[in-house]
């Protein structure tokens, strides 16, 4: 059973920066998604991020595109979200998730496509 633990959250003013980083307790090999959701008070869980672990390939909600970015560290078997220009409606508990594998026909951009979840850390902006 994978293990996500999630680290970095915290209370940030309007433009600050936070980095998020997930890290998973075992190595696997082959293609999977690791995908970054969100969840603010009294809001579903949504999509933030996914990045592709063998190719790279990274996508992003409207919302955060230009602003976040999401990375990864093979050898540390560790996802990074990199939040600027935060603003206080990206205030919310950030998820982090990965998938076993990786299926073409699967929509990453929902929870339904992934396997594995972590226990979440929070993010508060405000000022």
């Amino acid at each position: 059973q994978v293990q996500l633990v999630e680290s970095g959250g915290g209370l940030v003013q309007p433009g600050d920066s936070l980095r998020l980083s997930c890290a998973a307790s075992e190595r696997t090999f082959g293609r999977y998604a690791m995908g970054w959701f969100r969840q603010g008070p009294g809001k579903e869980r949504e999509f933030v991020s996914v990045i592709i672990w063998s190719d790279e390939r990274t996508y992003y909600a409207d919302s955060v595109k230009g602003r976040f970015t999401i990375s990864r560290d093979n050898g540390e078997n560790t996802v990074y979200l990199q939040m600027n220009s935060l603003k206080p409606e990206d205030t919310a508990v950030y998820y982090c998730a990965k998938s076993r594998g990786y299926n073409p026909r699967t929509n990453y951009r929902t929870t339904a496509g992934y396997d594995y979840w972590g226990q979440g850390t929070q993010v508060t902006v405000s000022s």
